[in-house]
C-alpha cells in the first residue's frame, strides 16, 4: 500500500502545484488592471456596499465548507461504528457531496478560481476515500477505511488541499476588504 500512497501523494502534489500556479497567475493581471473607480452616486456605493457583503459571506460559507469538507473533520462528524468499509465509503462521499451541493450558489459572488479550487477540493477528498476504499479487503470495517484515510492525511500534510483551498479563499475574502 504503501507505493500505492506514494502515487497518490505525487499525483494529490502535482494537482496541488497545478492550482497554486493557476491561482497566482490569474492574481497577476487582475492586480495591474485594477483602476481606481469613482462613485458617481450614494445608490451605487450602496449597490457596491451590499454586493461585497454577499461576496464576504459567500466567502465565509466556502471556508466553512472546505473545513467541514475536511477529511479528519468529515470523519469526526460521520462516523458511525459498526459500518462497514463500503458503507462507510458511501456514506462520507454522500456527506462531502451534500455539503457542496449545499453550497453551489455561493459560486456567483466568488471568483471563477476560487470556485474551482472549492470544487476540486471536493473531487479530491472523493478521490482518496474511493482509492483507500479500493485497497482494502471485502471485510474490511468502516473504522479500518477511517484509520487508512487519516493515516493517509497525516503521512502526507500536503497531499491535501484544505488548507491552500481555505488560505486561497481568505486571500480573495481580505482583497474584497481592502
Amino acid at each position: 500500500m504503501s507505493n500505492i500512497e506514494l502515487i497518490l501523494a505525487i499525483f494529490l502534489g502535482l494537482l496541488l502545484l497545478i492550482i497554486v500556479v493557476y491561482l497566482v497567475w490569474k492574481q497577476k493581471p487582475q492586480q495591474n488592471s485594477k483602476l481606481p473607480e469613482k462613485e458617481d452616486s450614494a445608490g451605487a456605493a450602496a449597490l457596491a456596499a451590499s454586493s461585497r457583503s454577499l461576496q464576504l459571506q459567500a466567502y465565509e460559507r466556502l471556508i466553512l465548507l472546505t473545513n467541514r469538507i475536511a477529511l479528519p473533520n468529515l470523519i469526526n462528524r460521520v462516523n458511525q461504528p459498526g459500518l462497514n468499509a463500503k458503507e462507510m465509503q458511501t456514506l462520507l462521499t454522500q456527506h462531502i457531496r451534500q455539503e457542496f451541493e449545499y453550497n453551489t450558489t455561493q459560486q456567483i459572488y466568488v471568483s471563477a478560481e476560487a470556485w474551482e479550487a472549492v470544487r476540486n477540493l471536493k473531487e479530491q477528498n472523493l478521490l482518496i476515500i474511493n482509492q483507500i476504499a479500493s485497497f482494502l479487503p471485502a471485510d474490511a470495517t468502516g473504522m479500518d477505511l477511517n484509520k487508512g484515510l487519516l493515516e493517509l492525511v497525516a503521512q502526507n500534510p500536503k497531499a491535501s488541499l484544505q488548507l491552500i483551498v481555505a488560505e486561497a479563499l481568505s486571500f480573495e475574502a481580505k482583497k474584497l476588504m481592502q
